[in-house]
């Protein structure tokens, strides 16, 4: 694992054919290593260049030029980093911008693990750990609601509430510690009020966690499962929502015997939508599994499209699949609704269903407006500054709240000294949200998903 003493270096675009790419700099030696590098246009003096300025010239080698660039030189610590950063901007060649890298390399510079950056920029205190895992997510982003939040969390709009959160607590935890030892120096805070301040401090806990599936969703998607019979048109389904072919599609039974992921943007929500094989009786082996797998999907999905095929009556398997998904918010669609109709809707109780023909590319528009209503209308509402889209944070609210929860069912029967201990936990809780108490093994697994160069 490289040090922050360690001056590292990596390619921050994509290493693709294109105008430019910039390969960026951080660290102590981050000057030094580049001037022996970089020869500017109009002679003057390395060390003289102000910070925020760009510099034209030559990255050279053994006395050849390599590529002609633009250096950012930007000096700590008002950087990203906070420590000495430069940018290379050099032509956007796969085979320029390696040499260049590998020129930076030979002159003294460390290769950069996935997010050293934005890892230097949180242990400098440039940004707080949520912050820093908004970067990723903005990155990450698949939707203009996904971008949204994960912009006001790069603002520490999310920050701020949980450290307000957890100064509260500390405040609550320090008179308890205060009254404890100078019981005659401080007014006693009373049971009643200690419980008065944490079932506030809960109930903002509670408003966040209550969230965290929206969150979940906005950020990763909706899972969206497709299922039914063979042959009930759930991969032209696909294809239709996708607009493209994506799933082979044939008049042969079993035909998708495994799972297709895509992701599917719908006014602005990502859609994970799954096509999923037919659930029936089979004796294929590879065919089975991929059954198996398709009651996977229905147990973990927020959404269930449920196909039927409108020519042909409802059977024993299509009551067996309805059962799979009692629990679930689910629609139901009738598909082949051009062919004569032999199914009783009506013994689909319970179920909202859509009329729709595939084939003559009908009830598509219905469909889509059903999810929009299901999910937009109460669920997706993104008007709220704060959420929480981060199973880290989710977990240590929880964790937090548990140590709160503790200490009201205890208030009136355990000693002040004691309640202090859950208290601390509650804040440890709070506070390794935004960093400043987790272990170097979760900012390491943290940044480790980010990319290098970022």
């Amino acid at each position: 694992m490289l040090t922050s003493h360690q001056t590292i270096c990596a390619i921050s675009t994509a290493l693709s054919q294109g105008a430019i790419s910039i390969i960026r700099l951080t660290g102590p030696n981050a000057f030094s290593i580049v001037q022996k590098v970089f020869l500017p246009m109009h002679g003057e003096y390395f060390e003289d260049y102000a910070s925020h300025t760009l510099h034209l010239g030559n990255i050279v080698h053994q006395g050849e030029v390599i590529d002609q660039v633009l250096l950012s030189i930007m000096k700590a610590p008002n950087t990203y980093t906070g420590e000495d950063l430069i940018e290379i901007n050099c032509h956007g060649g796969v085979l320029i911008t390696k040499k260049v890298l590998e020129v930076l390399l030979e002159a003294g510079a460390y290769l950069a693990e996935p997010g050293a950056f934005t890892k230097r920029a949180f242990l400098n205190g440039k940004l707080d750990l949520t912050q820093a895992e908004a970067v990723n997510d903005l990155i990450s982003g698949s939707s203009d609601y996904a971008l949204n939040i994960a912009i006001k969390q790069l603002h520490g709009g999310l920050s701020k509430y949980i450290s307000d959160l957890a100064e509260q607590m500390l405040s609550l935890l320090s008179h308890i510690e205060v009254n404890i030892d100078y019981p005659d120096e401080v007014d006693e805070l009373g049971k009643e009020k200690i419980q008065e301040k944490l079932v506030e401090i809960k109930a903002k806990i509670d408003a966040l966690l209550k969230t965290a599936d929206t969150g979940r969703m906005i950020k990763e998607g909706i899972k969206t499962v497709i299922i039914g019979k063979p042959n009930v048109g759930k991969s032209s389904l696909l294809n239709r929502l996708l607009k493209y072919e994506r799933a082979i599609v044939t008049d042969v039974a079993g035909t998708t015997r495994d799972t297709l992921e895509e992701l599917l943007n719908l006014d602005g929500i990502p859609i994970r939508l799954v096509d999923t094989a037919g659930i029936r009786e089979t004796p294929n082996e590879v065919e089975r599994i991929g059954i198996r797998r398709t009651r996977d999907w229905i147990k973990e999905a927020d959404l269930v499209l449920c196909m039927f095929d409108a020519s042909n009556a409802l059977t024993e398997e299509d009551f067996s699949i309805l059962a799979l998904v009692r629990d679930k918010k689910t629609i139901g669609i009738i598909n082949k609704t051009d062919l004569p109709s032999r199914l009783d809707t009506s013994r689909l109780e319970g179920i909202e269903t859509i009329q729709m023909s595939i084939q003559q590319d009908t009830g598509i528009v219905e469909l889509e407006d059903k999810i929009k209503e299901l999910f937009f209308k109460d669920q997706l509402s993104v008007s709220n500054d704060l959420l929480i889209t981060n199973i880290r944070h989710k977990e240590s609210l929880i964790k937090a709240r548990e140590c709160i929860q503790k200490v009201l069912e205890e208030i009136e029967r355990v000693p002040e000294d004691l309640l202090s201990i859950d208290l601390t936990n509650a804040y440890a809780h709070l506070r390794n949200i935004t960093g400043e108490n987790v272990s170097e093994d979760i900012i390491h697994s943290i940044f480790h998903h980010f990319c290098v160069g970022k």
